[in-house]
Parts: structure tokens; sequence; C-alpha cells
């Protein structure tokens, strides 16, 4: 019987469902692994990243914009330890993301080897799934069964250890087969219950103000379509999480934008109010997008479609409970509501108009004017003007991604903005730009990132240059964490304390691991600097002094009085 090593298994599994990169960092118990790797014809790419929390946040971006599941790799103890904050990111976000870290020899456990850390336990809390590999022969069902977690029900992270010996150990080379339908998501998809189909569309077609709340599941199942026609035949407004942007074009008259504290404005708040029953789709309900649970108003009736039956009812009294795959449970109500043959006479477009111009007319005050630092909207209003509809904008936590979500535009639908909202991780947008850029190479990327994160992620410069990335990176520069100074303004009466720090000069640094950067002061300055990083053939990066986020009027609405 033909055998293969454990190394050279996992490789051909990996290939066999499709996969075509890996991110990550080497160690000395991934040796074997890299030589399988090396010697073996595979046609997948792996990419050096000078961090493991930057390979998960790669894969996790990866995936978003492919569909595809992400691969990230490390070596045990702090490599195993390092790859967990995007790990668990993707996981919370429902990204495909797995994790593979190589382990010490299943003979050096309880010796006291270098390294040693149970895994297994390591990632059991933040996983749908995480074993690992005791014996070779077992490592080809390991990866079978962590492919089908992922990409089924609500997709996930998941983790597999592959220890030293088990790479050297003897694999049968006809146990290494894969459904190749399991390298992407949803790979399955659960449909709705008839009766709860029927119920729920009952209820829309007799309230006098539907809308519905999307989050990022309809981005996932891909219902952009189903869920703009069914908005369109009942007249109802559509919201969205931070995570759920794209579900609708963001110039259809009845995409309302962003609700909740972080992205949401007071106008978006009002029309939200107005709802007498809110759909919520493939989203938690969580608190943020609720303003801790306010908006909807408790009482309002619920239709909730989730493919976490979990996640249904957890936060708001629910009339109907729908756990199907949103793609699948759009496509029914459609076709109910269309069968009734009914006229759907809605206000929606109305009240959507209302709620954008209001929230508008105030974001474009702010975005022509010329105060130094450089206020926030202006920066927004730039790159909105210059880049293409099809763009892909990352942004970190912070200042960049409450101003983007609640006045960038994104006038297509699908995948077009990524932000790391389960977690909030700073250090995201530089990698994750990365990611997005070979998850979908054909797209203009741009990474959009405070000086607090710039210097958790500054090494991924070096990456970015070796790897000749065309990303256009931002950087708010500020000098402060502005997040949390802006919380201890308004919740602690102005006490700042450990929040400050030095003005770094980003173009600089750039410039020294051989990136195209521009340093901005002056507002006349931002757009051609801008023009001149997106046109750009390769990295580039642009430095902007900005507006403290806490003198800013961000769309945070737990700082607004």
């Amino acid at each position: 019987m033909s055998q293969m090593t454990g190394a050279e298994a996992m490789v051909r599994m990996l290939q066999l469902h499709g996969v075509t990169h890996i991110f990550g960092l080497c160690g000395d118990t991934s040796l074997p692994f890299y030589d399988a790797l090396f010697r073996l014809e595979h046609g997948m790419q792996h990419i050096l990243t000078r961090d493991e929390r930057s390979a998960a946040y790669m894969a996790d971006a990866y995936a978003r914009v492919s569909g595809r599941v992400g691969i990230c790799e490390g070596p045990s103890g702090g490599g195993a330890t390092y790859l967990l904050p995007g790990i668990v990111e993707a996981n919370e976000s429902s990204i495909p993301v797995l994790g593979i870290t190589t382990d010490i020899s299943t003979t050096s456990r309880g010796r006291y080897a270098l390294t040693e850390l149970d895994q297994e336990a390591l990632y059991r809390p933040l996983t749908k799934r995480t074993e690992v590999i005791d014996r070779a022969d077992k490592l080809p069902e390991a990866v079978r069964r962590a492919f089908r977690a992922m990409t089924s029900g609500r997709p996930g992270a998941a983790h597999l250890g592959l220890p030293f010996d088990v790479q050297n150990g003897q694999v049968a080379a006809d146990s290494v087969w894969a459904d190749a339908e399991l390298g992407g998501f949803p790979s399955s998809r659960t449909s709705p219950e008839k009766d709860k189909i029927e119920r729920a569309a009952v209820a829309l077609s007799t309230a006098r103000m539907p809308m519905f709340v999307c989050g990022g599941g309809v981005v996932i199942s891909h219902a952009e379509e189903e869920l703009a026609a069914l908005a369109e035949l009942l007249g109802a407004p559509v919201a969205t999480t931070v995570s759920g942007q794209g579900s609708l074009a963001e110039d259809h008259p009845l995409c309302l934008g962003v609700v909740g504290s972080n992205g949401g404005t007071l106008p978006t708040r009002e029309a939200l109010a107005q709802a007498d029953l809110v759909v919520f789709v493939g989203c938690r309900a969580g608190s943020v997008t609720t303003e801790r649970w306010r908006y909807p108003v408790p009482g309002t009736p619920v239709i909730h479609i989730d493919a976490d039956p979990m996640v249904i009812g957890a936060n708001y009294k629910t009339d109907v409970a729908i756990a199907a795959d949103a793609k699948l449970a759009l496509q029914d109500l459609l076709a109910f509501l269309v069968s009734f043959k009914k006229p759907y006479q809605r206000k929606g477009r109305e009240v959507v108009k209302t709620a954008k111009d209001r929230k508008f007319s105030a974001f474009r005050e702010l975005a022509v004017r010329n105060d130094m630092p450089i206020l926030p909207e202006r920066i927004v209003a730039a790159l909105h003007e210059i880049l293409p509809r099809d763009a892909v904008v990352v942004c970190d936590p912070g200042t960049p991604c409450p101003y983007f979500s609640a006045y960038y535009e994104f006038l297509a639908a699908g995948r077009h903005f990524i932000s790391n909202r389960a977690h909030g991780a700073l250090g995201y947008a530089m990698a994750a730009g990365v990611g997005a850029h070979f998850g979908r190479p054909g797209a203009k990327i741009v990474s959009v990132m405070g000086d607090g994160s710039f210097g958790f992620t500054a090494g991924e410069l070096e990456t970015i240059v070796r790897l000749r990335v065309p990303l256009t990176m931002v950087v708010i520069s500020n000098s402060t964490y502005g997040w949390i100074k802006a919380g201890q303004k308004t919740g602690f009466d102005k006490r700042y304390f450990s929040v400050d720090f030095l003005r770094t000069d980003h173009a600089r640094v750039a410039e020294a691991f051989g990136v195209k950067a521009f340093r901005v002061e002056k507002p006349d300055d931002l757009k051609p600097a801008l023009v001149a990083a997106a046109e750009h053939g390769g990295p580039a990066l642009v430095d902007i002094i900005t507006q403290p986020l806490h003198e800013a009027r961000a769309p945070v609405s737990e700082w607004v009085a």
C-alpha cells in the first residue's frame, strides 16, 4: 500500500479542499510541514508573515472576500498563542479560518519540553472545533471534520494541532481524500420550516412599517439579491450592522445604512424607532447594534432569521423564529408574499430619504472644512470621491470604523467593507488588507488604521514590500488611543490617564521599508496625496495629521450629549 508522511498528507488534504493560499510563520516544530510544502507540487502559495497574529488576520480577510476557507499556520508555544486573536475574531464573526499549529512530539509530553502547552484546551472555547492529531493515520479524517465544521451551519473557525512525530508518521495514500465543496462557505444550508415562513409572511404583509436589520449573515450566505427583491416588494427600509454592510447597496433608496452605537446616528436611530415590525436577518442583535438593547424599542414585534438557532431569542422576545440559512429563508418569504398578490403602499423610501438627508447634511458640513488638524469627515469624503465603487476598505477600530461605517457609502452589494467587529483588537487593518488582496486580487484594497494600530503591525510593511502587494494604507495620526480617551471624556469627567503617546512620522517609517509614502498636514494637500497613493503601482501609505477622536463629532451614540 502506498504511504506518505503526515506532513505530506496535510499538504495534500489542503490541496484537495481547494486551498490556494496559506498565511504563516515558521518555527522548529513546523520543519517537516515546511519541507513537504517545499518538495511537493501543490499549487498553493505560502505567505510568510512577520507575526502570527497578522497571519490569522490575513486568513480572516482572505476568507471574507473570497468565500473560501482561510488558512493560517504557526509553530508551537508562542506561535500557537499568537494565532489566537485572529482565530477568535474569525470564529465570532462566522468566518471559516483554519489555524494549524505544529507541536512538540507526543512522546515529549509531560517532560518539560520547550514550548509545550495544551493546545486543544487553549483553542476549545474559541473555535467551532479543535483537535490535536495524535496519530498520523487519523490526520485525513481530522482535516475533513475541521472543514465540515467550519463551513456548515453557522460558519466559524477551527484548529488542528500537528505534533512533530505525527508529521513524520505514515499515512495510507488511499485515505487522503476530500469533499472539495467544503473548501467554500456556506457548504450546506438549512432550509426554513414552511409554517414559520407563512407566519412571517402574514406578519410582514400586515405591518405598517416593517424594517430589516441585517447582520453579516446576509453577505455570508450571498442573499443580497433576495433581500433587495423582498425590500422592494414590501417598501421596507433595510438597516445594517457594521458587519452587515453590503447587504444592500448603500445608494439604494431603501438602504438606511448602519444603526447602533458604532456608526449609527441620531437620524438612523429615529428611523429604526418608527418600525412596527423588525426582521433581524443573520444578526445577533448584540449590544452595539441595538445600543444596549434600546433600539429597536423593546416590545416591537420581531421576526428573527439566523443559521444559529441559539442566537434567536437571546436578546429580544421573538414572534417568529426561523432557524435557517438567510438566502433560503428570504427566497421562501419572497415567494409567499408574491403569492398574496397584494400591493404594499409603504413610506419606507420617504423614511430613509429623510434620515439620510439629515445624516449626510451634517456630514458634508464638516467634510468641506479646512480645519487643522484635518477632520476625519474630510478623509472619508476624499476617499469616497477617488476610489472605485468595487474597492474594498478595511478599517481598524478606533477612529476609522465609526466614521467609515457611518459615512462611506458602499455602492455595490457584497463584501466591500471589513472591520474586526467581534473583538475589536488593534493591528487588524494592515494585515487584513494583505489577505483581502490575495482573496480578491483584481480589486483596489485600502487599509485605514489609527496610529495606535500602526504600532501593533508595522513589521508587516516588510511583508507587503517583499510580496509587492499594491495596498494603499491610510494612517489616522492623532497621537492617542482615541476611543479610550473619548470614553474618559464623556464618562469619567475628562480624567485622561495613560492614553497619549508621542507622534510618529509614519511616512518616514514606511519609506524605510521601501513603501511610497506621503505625510499630510494641510487639508488642501489631502486629496492629491490620496490620489497619488491610490494610483501608485505598489504599496503606498498616507500619514494624515488628524483631529483627535475625543474632540471630533464621531458617530458613536454614547459620546453624543
